[in-house]
């Protein structure tokens, strides 16, 4: 039988207190989304405040303070200005800046509103079948029909679908609804409601003035020869259509003047703006790294508040406060400093970047930076993560300047970031008709003293979208 009894155990366990959880959160977050916190921070905690409140909330006897110490008499100031008369030629000032919230001060600055009214391609279509002034019924099958367009413009279903899926309300023949499906196929973008590539680009065409040159070539090319077209057999196009070559050339560049895509065009982008958290320039001493301070918060603790709060326990919520606003300042200050040191450590390690470009990048994980900064791989990896850098080579992820290791001669490691950069300027000086095969690629690689594996070129050329050797291949026409 078990008896209840008292025993005591000394252990250890790590936790994160609420000062820790809240600097880590800091940490990891972008330049808009942490003003986005301050902002929040500002209306709800009132112990902080902007720092241009802090300059106007000067005391009484500050002022007076300031006061006694200028000595200068106003009059004697006013008497030793120079008089300034403008001219006719000088336009005299008409406005002066407004002390009102929406002036255009240094600081306020117009945000761009996107266009997020949020239409997509169905939207717009239902909208030009509003304004068609059908009848009830052919309204009603063109909804259907525009139901079952996808976001490239191209109608999933056919018309027996369709037709399905407006049962009982109507009972629609599947020529009706390929008479009105006809009708969807004017609207705008230009070959929606295609059920093929072919379709679309001869739907796209049919716009076309009738006295285009070579536009009956286009037709055919657009119904007959797509696959032909994909893979660069002009010769054989020539034979099989008994054209020119000037006749080709012109077809060839109407059928590629088509979208083959058309309702990606509606398609809603959402803009999203990147704000660099360091900036990066150039100076005679060296690479000099900044914070970008209109990307700091500009927040202080409002003194006035925080000296009335005393031991009382009516300002037990304003003690809170103010040890919050504390914590908050201190995790900000810890967040610029650690985003600092990554910064300098990345531009040192990679100034050979900065000076030549990619084909200089050295490999870098965050490990080395880690261990550089003697922080752990996990606040590297925070800190890295949505932050931005200002260099002369354009506003680039702290993420962009990390890669992984190659092996060259002699012991030697090359950044998988420089390889990619001998690709692409490999491919880019290669002979059109004649393209470099990963295998070639490969063995020029290796004469420049890196040892790279076939598969490993292919690997990277297909992540850079770069073509295989036999689709760069460009055939001339003859």
């Amino acid at each position: 039988m078990m008896k209840p009894s008292l025993q005591l155990r000394i252990g250890q366990q790590l936790t994160m207190t609420p000062q820790l959880q809240q600097a880590i959160r800091l940490l990891q977050l972008p330049a808009l989304e942490l003003q986005a916190q301050i902002r929040e921070a500002l209306e709800s905690n009132v112990m902080l405040e902007t720092d241009e409140e802090a300059e106007d909330n000067l005391s009484l006897d500050d002022l007076a303070e300031s006061r006694e110490n200028d000595s200068t008499d106003p009059a004697e100031t006013v008497a030793e200005e120079p008089t300034v008369e403008f001219g006719e030629d000088w336009p005299e000032p008409t406005a002066v800046e407004s002390n009102a919230p929406w002036s255009g001060g240094d600081d306020d600055r117009m945000l761009d509103l996107a266009d997020e009214s949020g239409q997509t391609l169905t939207d717009h279509l239902l909208w030009q079948l509003e304004l068609a002034h059908l009848e009830p019924r052919t309204l009603m099958i063109g909804r259907a029909i525009v139901d079952a367009i996808n976001d490239d413009g191209y109608l999933t279903e056919d018309p027996a679908e369709i037709a399905a899926t407006l049962r009982p309300e109507i009972e629609a023949e599947p020529a009706e609804i390929e008479a009105v499906l006809e009708a969807v196929q004017q609207l705008d973008p230009a070959g929606v409601g295609a059920r093929s590539v072919s379709e679309c680009l001869t739907l796209q065409l049919a716009q076309l003035d009738p006295s285009t040159p070579a536009l009956e070539l286009a037709f055919e090319l657009a119904r007959d020869h797509l696959d032909l077209i994909a893979g660069q057999q002009f010769a054989v196009l020539r034979r099989q259509l008994h054209c020119s070559v000037e006749d080709l050339d012109t077809a060839l560049t109407l059928v590629r003047g088509c979208h083959p895509r058309p309702g990606s065009a509606m398609q809603q982008t959402r803009i999203e703006y990147v704000v660099p958290d360091v900036y990066v320039r150039r100076t005679p001493g060296g690479w000099l790294v900044e914070l970008n301070p209109s990307a700091l918060p500009r927040i202080a603790l409002n003194k006035t508040y925080a000296g009335l709060v005393t031991r009382s326990v009516d300002h037990a919520v304003l003690r809170n406060q103010l040890q919050e606003a504390r914590w908050l300042l201190r995790s900000l200050e810890i967040r610029n400093d650690t985003l600092l040191k990554v910064a300098r450590t990345i531009v040192q390690r990679q100034a050979a970047f900065l000076e030549h470009g990619d084909e200089a990048m050295e490999p870098m994980v965050l490990k080395d930076v880690a261990d550089a900064i003697e922080m752990h791989e996990s606040t590297v990896s925070r800190v890295t993560t949505g932050k931005y850098m200002h260099t002369p080579r354009g506003v680039l992820e702290f993420r962009f300047f990390f890669s992984s290791r190659v092996s060259g001669d002699g012991g030697a490691e090359v950044s998988s970031t420089a390889i990619r950069a001998r690709i692409r300027k490999l491919v880019a000086a290669e002979d059109s008709a004649d393209p470099l095969s990963d295998s070639k690629i490969a063995e020029m690689l290796l004469q420049d003293g890196i040892k790279v594996a076939r598969r490993t070129v292919a690997k990277y050329r297909e992540a850079m979208g770069i073509a295989s050797s036999s689709e760069r291949r460009r055939m001339p026409v003859k």
